[in-house]
């Protein structure tokens, strides 16, 4: 782990360009839960709202280039509920590397029963990323490393994905492909590449049910599991409890990476906050700092005040 060595991360941009880091090309928040359309365009216009959420994310506080992300997406259903539409806008930084991606998502909705309880959706997202990579002024240990010698400033990359979302009040599944394809031609680094694409389709497949404890708790296990070919799978388990409709207050486990703290309060009716404190776990925890994700969401639209259920995911 040579990259992380004397609390140096300007370094991070490397770990961009080998596989062992290729899954950090999506982008990775802990707070996944309540924000599915960030992962998923199957989610959009999945609720009789809209929605507006904004998060920052600072990932090994005190470190210098390390990972920060932030994103704001608007999402709601239209035509009767069949359909939704959403746009997501996320920036990313690590280390030398920046990217601001945009994407618009447009789903469709199935009802499955006459009672409108269970629903089958079908997402797709179309947008672009501006990726720009200043290696020439990368930290490294390596002098004259080839990878580093050359910048990539702008570079405009169109891209596609898609997901399918099964739901009903109290549970959901989901299955998508955020960049099923990258028009990413222009970005290319002089090492040994086993592929001709840079940025490699993820798989993730999510799931959550919400249990009645009592009147007042309800109890939300879930899960995620990122697949990237020729890497180690990584999955999320999380466990949230409800507490009188308002507080939300959990735990996550990040495979191989981090303990997660997770705390989210309903202000208002359309109103809530949310935190996560993540607790790095991996051999590179004696380098790097904590990190901390914040997020802010408010519901619009149809009759948002009167939907008195709280929004489980």
């Amino acid at each position: 782990m040579r990259y992380f060595m004397k609390r140096t991360l300007f370094i991070a941009a490397a770990a961009l360009l080998t596989t062992e880091a290729a899954a950090q090309q999506e982008m990775l928040i802990s707070q996944y839960m309540f924000n599915g359309m960030f992962i998923n365009p199957a989610y959009v216009g999945s609720h009789k709202f809209a929605e507006a959420t904004a998060l920052h994310r600072t990932q090994w506080t005190g470190m210098d280039g390390a990972p920060s992300t932030q994103t704001f997406g608007v999402e709601g259903p239209i035509a009767n509920e069949t359909m939704g539409l959403g746009l997501t806008v996320i920036n990313d930084r690590i280390g030398d590397t920046r990217q601001t991606e945009v994407f618009a998502n447009w789903s469709y909705h199935l009802f499955l029963d006459p009672s409108g309880k269970t629903k089958l959706s079908f997402g797709l997202r179309a947008g672009f990323s501006d990726y720009s990579a200043n290696l020439s002024e990368t930290t490294v240990f390596d002098a004259g490393d080839p990878v580093f010698q050359d910048n990539i400033g702008n570079a405009f990359v169109p891209k596609f994905g898609a997901g399918v979302y099964l739901y009903s009040k109290k549970w959901y599944a989901g299955l998508s492909v955020p960049t099923i394809f990258a028009a990413d031609n222009n970005i290319r680094f002089n090492v040994n590449e086993t592929s001709d694409r840079y940025f490699q389709p993820h798989t993730y497949l999510t799931a959550g049910y919400v249990f009645e404890a009592s009147k007042d708790i309800k109890i939300k296990p879930s899960f995620l599991v990122r697949y990237l070919n020729n890497v180690p799978l990584q999955a999320d388990l999380n466990c949230n409890l409800l507490w009188r409709d308002t507080f939300w207050i959990g735990a996550s486990y990040r495979t191989g990476d981090a303990v997660i703290l997770l705390l989210e309060y309903n202000v208002l009716d359309d109103f809530r906050v949310g935190y996560a404190y993540d607790l790095t776990t991996s051999e590179i925890s004696t380098f790097v700092g904590h990190t901390h994700e914040v997020m802010l969401s408010y519901k619009f639209g149809r009759d948002p005040v009167k939907t008195k259920s709280p929004r489980y995911f």
